[in-house]
């Protein structure tokens, strides 16, 4: 226990200034708490993954590596426990935002997880049942047979781990041809994996004895990513929080939760937080993408994911969303900075994965509302784009310095920036310096 208690107050301090520090020392504070080793170090300075083999093992037709920038979100405290967390994106302000906000978090409230559920889905398609009753009652009839089957020729290693089959479902669809379409739903507990390639091969394995049970003829069996079996729940609580800005918060949420525009807008800010988390641990983040957008339709109109209340003098916000993801095979198991990653946010399981993706997702959303409702969204993302402007530009690293703070003060007076300020700013600069 002593232990646990003195790497959460390590982690702590070590948020403190983080952002401060040049690359070396980012390295080394990571080392320090003992989140990365000294070989961790060294992989992460030559640039990450150069081995065209493995990749050859990953893809067809390799021609190289396309590396994406992975950084660190500090100040988050989730469950009463800290974590550091690893993100590969490639849009300014994202890791900044996450960082800031979770600080505010930690400093005037909390952030709870759950999971609700356990199984995923599975489906096998029926395209025309000429007699339904008989389709439905044969598969009832034959159900704990089929689990039992399938959980002893395919799903065994599950099955030992404590998941494996737990059930079959039979749905009935009305097709457009006035005929019947017949889909059984296939549940599976997957336990740490993310369960495609198994469920998969349950439900073809599936095929034959359904089709003898039915007499009909099965068309295509696939897993589904609306997994809404599985969700994962994040919550918010500030506890101190200025009543005006919880207020205009919750009339954000309202916006989104109604109007399916806006929705969109603030469900991709909420994957802000979720996606580069996905990428870094070799997770499937279409796959979460497209579980995530068909929940946010359940009610008929597509509609934001999370919901902001001000209950007295506390704002509450809640993301409850199907994030399917997995800890053990795939390329979270191999690639080795999807491996660094999962070091990095020491978890034992995936469903501890998909409470962090939650929780930063969540986190992510907040930032957002705050700055929008408060200074708008250019003073904060504007202001950290700057140094990407002056890299458009052409600036070198002799030049930077003086570029960003010549943007930063034309920032300030016009309220907006674009490439060709930095342009500007830059052949101004040249021409002084070299008449």
């Amino acid at each position: 226990m002593s232990d646990v208690k003195e790497i959460k107050n390590s982690l702590k301090d070590m948020f403190k200034g983080f952002s401060k520090l040049n690359y070396e020392q980012r390295l080394t504070a990571l080392n320090d708490v003992n989140l990365i080793s000294k070989e961790d170090a060294a992989y992460l300075r030559q640039g990450g993954l150069q081995d065209i083999g493995l990749a050859e093992k990953f893809v067809e037709n390799v021609i190289g590596y396309f590396q994406l920038p992975m950084g660190v979100a500090t100040n988050f405290l989730i469950d009463q426990k800290d974590y550091v967390i690893p993100m590969a994106v490639e849009e300014t302000s994202i890791i900044a935002a996450a960082s800031k906000t979770a600080k505010w978090i930690r400093e005037n409230g909390s952030i709870t997880t759950e999971v609700l559920g356990t199984d995923i889905i599975g489906q096998i398609q029926f395209a025309k049942v000429y007699d339904f009753e008989k389709f439905e009652s044969a598969i009832l009839q034959q159900k704990n047979y089929l689990i039992e089957l399938a959980n002893r020729e395919v799903a065994f290693g599950l099955v030992k781990r404590g998941g494996g089959v737990k059930d079959i479902k039979v749905r009935k669809l009305q097709r457009d041809d006035g005929l019947l379409m017949g889909v059984i739903h296939v549940y599976m507990d997957p336990c740490d994996a993310m369960g495609a390639n198994i469920m998969n091969q349950v439900c073809e394995f599936l095929k034959e004895p359904l089709e003898k049970f039915t007499s009909e003829k099965v068309t295509m069996c696939i897993l589904s990513n609306l997994v809404d079996t599985k969700l994962t729940r994040a919550t918010i609580t500030m506890t101190n929080i200025e009543a005006d800005l919880a207020m205009k918060i919750e009339e954000a949420s309202r916006f989104a939760e109604l109007d399916p525009y806006r929705a969109a807008t603030n469900n991709k800010g909420v994957l802000n937080g979720i996606d580069p988390i996905l990428i870094a641990t070799g997770n499937d983040w279409r796959a979460v993408e497209a579980g995530l957008h068909a929940f946010a339709t359940r009610a008929g109109q597509y509609r934001s994911i999370t919901k902001w209340r001000k209950v007295g003098d506390t704002l509450v916000g809640t993301l409850e969303a199907p994030l399917v993801v997995g800890t053990v095979g795939g390329v979270t198991a191999l690639h080795p900075s999807a491996k660094l990653a999962m070091k990095i946010l020491g978890l034992n399981s995936a469903s501890d994965l998909s409470r962090i993706l939650a929780a930063v997702g969540l986190t992510q959303n907040l930032g957002a509302l705050r700055a929008l409702t408060t200074v708008g969204i250019i003073e904060g993302h504007m202001k950290l784009h700057i140094k990407n402007l002056s890299l458009g530009a052409g600036a070198t690293e002799k030049e930077m310095p003086f570029v960003v703070k010549k943007l930063e003060e034309v920032l300030a007076l016009r309220k907006r920036i674009s490439l060709s300020n930095a342009i500007e700013v830059l052949q101004d600069l040249r021409k002084r310096t070299n008449p």
